[in-house]
């Protein structure tokens, strides 16, 4: 490359002729753009003579743009034709003899839109080995960074990429441009390196995957090669203070995630890339401990495996397992927790404590609605609130202060409700939960302030607090799958089938309201009315009725009142038509086909409620029912392990 840029530099560039003395044709910034845009070097002829005559550089303002600072490399580099533009040696060429070919190869665009940008990122995308090799032989910054906002994460229309060259050529699949960057001889990639958002080439392929299969294979590849390309970088410069600086898979963003944590948060279930690096595993022994997964024995199908659960564990802090089972707004919570390790971790911590602690917080909610049960039976009637006068008064007194402290707690625990995303696997145990306390509470201010209003919310809270108790179906396999399937066709069909069903009774109920009250109208001007017989003359008592209708209870009498009954006849039988037979017999038949689609998905929805569960009491730091399953490793400063051994110690 550099002979050909040196050739045509000698043979077409420089004006040979020592008569000439500055008499060459001038050359314009615009002409200069034009050429490089068509990739025609023989008009350059003569370029180079005018800007040592002119005491001029390619980087000087008269050959940039000013409103982008985009120089003829630049521009020559985003108009390749075929993977080749001549004038790019030829400006490289030029640069070199005119002692500016650092300014030039390193020229960014300026604009911010594309600020940050230089010929190396450009070389890159358009996904041109030869040129990067040529730039980063002329001595090109692999460290610059691309910071304008087409190249920010909130960008509707634009690229992330991590600003970073190797971030760039990692995303957009170029193992050979990635291995030069970080194996060539001039200058070499810094792979730790993090962009403004501290990501690092790592996390950057996390966020790049997305649902396709062919995009997961391409990204796990890339993944791993930086891996292997870091492991055998450090194995060459034997570098001590470069290795004590910890695993590359150890660094954390701006947010405190690591690259494993941050294929959580995204939920990349559908992409595979979760389940590819909490099982991955290498068998050549120089690259063993770069593995998380260790298989011990292989008989037949059965195998036995030991895995690296470091920030996998609930004992460190933001793990895997607590983004995934806390974090409600995480996508493909329950397809990530039938993932290995995940799924026997959950297992494991069931069996050993939550699954005891489970039912002890079930008898003790048992004897807390028993107690708020008996004190709403056994209330006094008349003016609160009520003096305490005896032995069974002093009783209920302390039954009332245990249920105000009770609904106290629930309040306080559902303090952060689910959002709408997480309603079909969390479920709506802690709205119920808050709704009960929230009822309770005020009915307690009620009650203080002598308000016989306060016995409606009893009754609502009470009724609640029984409703609740379904929460615990958890603690059983089978309940805890048929409450969640209850949940799903709740949330989902019977809410569809009552806003649909609103619509017909309130509008049938408007339409049928008018025509009674034209009989009302003729009684009152001396018509014969039954005194006995309720007027149906407003909105309120004509919705219950067509109510009735709706479960066959209606009564035709309703009709007596109307004043054209043929008219009130046939939007009656619309009605029924339209609820009693069409939309009750569509909210059955979807009801089954619910019941069919989320069957296969009940089982794993039910292992992450039940682990929602642990949050009570791992919150707590309660050591010695934690389960510290998380692998304690001891890694030798200087160097990993090969053979990757661990222990594991159990409290």
């Amino acid at each position: 490359l550099s002979s050909t840029a040196s050739r045509f530099a000698t043979n077409d560039f420089v004006d040979k002729d020592p008569t000439n003395n500055g008499t060459a044709g001038e050359f314009t910034k615009e002409q200069v753009f034009n050429e490089a845009f068509e990739g025609n070097a023989a008009r350059l002829h003569g370029l180079l003579h005018y800007l040592q005559h002119n005491n001029m550089r390619l980087t000087s303002p008269e050959f940039k743009d000013k409103t982008n600072g985009k120089t003829a490399l630049l521009k020559a580099l985003l108009n390749l034709k075929n993977g080749q533009n001549d004038t790019i040696d030829v400006f490289l060429d030029i640069a070199e003899k005119t002692g500016d070919l650092k300014n030039l190869i390193n020229a960014e665009f300026t604009d911010k839109f594309y600020k940050g940008q230089t010929p190396l990122h450009v070389a890159i995308e358009r996904r041109s080995f030869r040129y990067v090799e040529l730039l980063l032989t002329k001595g090109a910054d692999v460290q610059a960074k691309a910071t304008g906002e087409f190249f920010q994460h909130n960008a509707k229309q634009g690229f992330y990429f991590g600003e970073l060259p190797l971030s760039l050529a990692a995303c957009t699949n170029q193992p050979r441009i990635v291995t030069l960057l970080m194996l060539n001889p001039h200058r070499r990639a810094e792979v730790r390196d993090q962009d403004s958002q501290g990501n690092t080439v790592l996390h950057i392929l996390v966020i790049t995957a997305d649902n396709t299969e062919g995009n997961t294979k391409k990204i796990t590849e890339m993944y791993d090669r930086v891996l292997f390309l870091h492991n055998k970088l450090k194995k060459e410069t034997q570098n001590s203070q470069e290795a004590g600086r910890g695993k590359l898979e150890e660094i954390q963003n701006n947010r405190g995630l690591t690259p494993l944590k941050l294929a959580a948060k995204l939920g990349r279930i559908q992409v595979r890339l979760l389940k590819h690096m909490l099982q991955r595993e290498f068998k050549d022994e120089e690259t063993r401990h770069l593995s998380r997964r260790f298989t011990e024995w292989v008989y037949g199908p059965v195998h036995c495996s030991l895995y690296d659960i470091s920030s996998v564990d609930t004992n460190e802090s933001n793990s895997v397992l607590e983004i995934i089972v806390f974090g409600r707004d995480v996508p493909n919570r329950p397809e990530m927790l039938e993932i290995e390790p995940l799924r026997s971790l959950l297992e494991e911590k069931w069996d050993m404590f939550a699954s005891k602690l489970f039912l002890l917080n079930f008898l003790v909610y048992l004897m807390y609605l028993i107690i708020f049960t008996t004190v709403a039976l056994h209330r006094k009637d008349g003016q609160p609130p009520f003096p305490v006068e005896g032995p069974v008064d002093c009783l209920r007194c302390v039954g009332e202060m245990v249920s105000v402290v009770g609904a106290l707690k629930f309040f306080y625990q559902s303090r952060n409700r689910p959002n709408l995303q997480a309603l079909f696997t969390d479920g709506f145990s802690d709205i119920l939960f808050f709704l009960q306390a929230t009822l309770l509470l005020v009915c307690t201010v009620l009650y203080f302030c002598g308000r016989r209003e306060y016995v409606g919310l009893l009754v609502i809270s009470l009724a609640l607090a029984w409703i609740n108790i379904l929460y615990y179906s958890r603690g059983s396999k089978q309940l805890g799958k048929y409450y969640v399937m209850m949940q799903n066709m709740i949330l989902g069909d019977l809410l569809h089938f009552l806003c649909v069903y609103s619509v017909f009774l309130f509008g049938f109920s408007a339409g049928k309201t008018p025509k009674i009250n034209l009989t009302d109208a003729s009684a009152v001007q001396g018509q014969s009315s039954d005194a006995d017989k309720p007027k149906f003359s407003n909105l309120r008592f004509t919705v219950l009725e067509m109510f009735k209708f709706t479960i066959g209870m209606g009564d035709l009498q309703f009709t007596d009142q109307a004043e054209y009954k043929e008219v009130f006849y046939v939007l009656l039988i619309c009605y029924i038509v339209l609820t009693y037979i069409l939309a009750l017999n569509m909210l059955i038949a979807l009801m089954g086909n619910t019941v069919e689609r989320i069957s296969s998905q009940s089982e794993i929805i039910w292992n992450l409620q039940v682990g929602n569960h642990y949050r009570v009491v791992e919150e707590r730091d309660w050591k010695q029912w934690r389960s510290d399953l998380g692998v304690q490793r001891k890694e030798d400063p200087l160097l990993y392990n090969p053979p990757g051994r661990k222990q594991t110690t159990r409290l």
